[in-house]
């Protein structure tokens, strides 16, 4: 069954390259991108595990963990990495999860039989300190994942977690945001005492909260 947006993210112990974990005890307070990948020793891969190796920086001062996943073997992975930082120039700082008997996978519906019925298609899903389930994005096996894409959604997400208020097009931290459709005016003169611009009655703009 597929995942959804805000269901609880399935728990699952399984073995890593930094140990075996317990999914939700691993996560704790924090926030969470699991990520999988077709199969160990494969190009886009690669490429896609040394970019997260060297902007994990980034995912740690938003206090989010970042873990892969293929259905290979955790022997299969440690011995990957080495190329992974030969060829990339960051040695792999996360881990990864090992799941040839594809019991994670499963569980979150990583494999899709019409692209391939034995290898899992890139999906991405990140999830809450609440453990549930915020935003998931599939992309083919021949398509490498855009990470900075997946930073500025956290960003967005973050935000409208802790204020009312949404994200428009393209926005990145520190740019102007939207108050939230179902805050009325006099709610809003509450929550936003320095005021707003009103564009439409229902498109009400205002500097980021918090900047």
């Amino acid at each position: 069954m597929a995942i959804r947006l805000g269901d609880t993210a399935p728990d699952f112990t399984a073995d890593t390259t930094q140990g075996t974990i317990s999914f939700h005890e691993w996560l704790g307070d924090s926030w969470g991108v699991l990520f999988s990948h077709p199969k160990d020793f494969t190009p886009v891969c690669t490429t896609e595990l040394g970019y997260v190796a060297r902007i994990k920086p980034e995912f740690d001062k938003r206090n989010v963990k970042v873990i892969g996943l293929s259905v290979d073997s955790v022997e299969s992975h440690n011995k990957w990495e080495g190329d992974i930082g030969e060829t990339q120039g960051t040695p792999v700082n996360f881990p990864m999860i090992g799941d040839p008997d594809r019991t994670v996978s499963d569980l979150y519906d990583m494999i899709h039989p019409n692209a391939n019925d034995t290898l899992t298609v890139r999906s991405v899903f990140v999830i809450g300190p609440d453990k549930k389930v915020k935003l998931t994005i599939t992309y083919p096996a021949s398509t490498g994942r855009n990470f900075d894409e997946i930073l500025r959604v956290i960003d967005s997400l973050q935000l409208t977690a802790k204020y009312k208020v949404a994200t428009p097009v393209n926005w990145t931290d520190g740019n102007d945001v939207i108050i939230g459709a179902a805050v009325s005016d006099d709610e809003a003169k509450t929550l936003f005492p320095n005021g707003w611009k009103t564009v439409k009655p229902y498109l009400r703009v205002l500097p980021q909260p918090g900047k």
